[in-house]
């Protein structure tokens, strides 16, 4: 289904990243502890009964408010959680930069420029905004699916982000860690890297001579 490096590296002409899982690790399962130890109840039945439904994907695409969702995912969980009490779990899925990953983007940031493309909400972006905004900076924009009114992996959604940063679909390599999203992107005709580790973007880059300097050695 995938290769893991561009097949064409000569037409490449700037980077586009995924944020969640590629930049920073995520877990879920964070949420429905902190929604469970709020409401007194189980979290494996939270889990069970949340979805990436359409409400979901309306708050990520800036249809629906916060205020709107959180009472659509407290129907559907079955909670008395106040919007606050959600938000503090809903916030609390955010973890530690992914492995290797700082090195990799400060390494990238000399040959190409870099662009992250994100499916979030403003609740969300205000939590990564502020934690990972050390290894944000080395992107000269983070396009958020809210803001944009469209959501990967749409191939409209790739296509405006492309016009947005000033490049050809065709000049844009892009890495994420859902095969929907790298299909969406291919669909678009963007080149792109299925990223299970910081070890898929390591692979890819040397395919630019592009290598991360040894832990130590430079300070991003």
């Amino acid at each position: 289904m995938k290769s893991r490096a561009p097949d064409n590296v000569g037409l490449v002409r700037a980077l586009l990243f995924d944020l969640g899982g590629v930049v920073f690790e995520i877990d879920f399962k964070r949420a429905f502890r902190v929604w469970a130890d709020r409401a007194g109840c189980d979290p494996s039945e939270l889990e069970r009964r949340f979805s990436f439904d359409e409400a979901y994907e309306q708050h990520e695409r800036g249809e629906l408010d916060a205020a709107g969702y959180f009472t659509a995912l407290r129907r559907n969980l079955g909670l008395r959680l106040s919007d606050e009490e959600i938000a503090s779990g809903w916030n609390d899925i955010y973890l530690a930069p992914v492995p290797g990953m700082s090195a990799l983007l400060f390494a990238a940031s000399h040959r190409f420029p870099l662009y992250a493309f994100t499916n979030s909400n403003p609740t969300h972006q205000n939590a990564w905004a502020g934690r990972f905004a050390k290894e944000l900076s080395v992107f000269r924009s983070v396009f958020v699916s809210s803001d944009l009114g469209l959501r990967k992996p749409d191939p409209e959604a790739f296509t405006v982000v492309a016009q947005r940063s000033g490049f050809q679909v065709s000049e844009l390599l892009f890495f994420d860690d859902t095969p929907e999203n790298v299909d969406g992107a291919r669909t678009a005709g963007i080149q792109a890297v299925l990223v299970e580790s910081s070890a898929d973007v390591h692979q890819a880059l040397l395919r630019f001579g592009i290598e991360a300097a040894a832990p130590g050695e430079v300070c991003p």
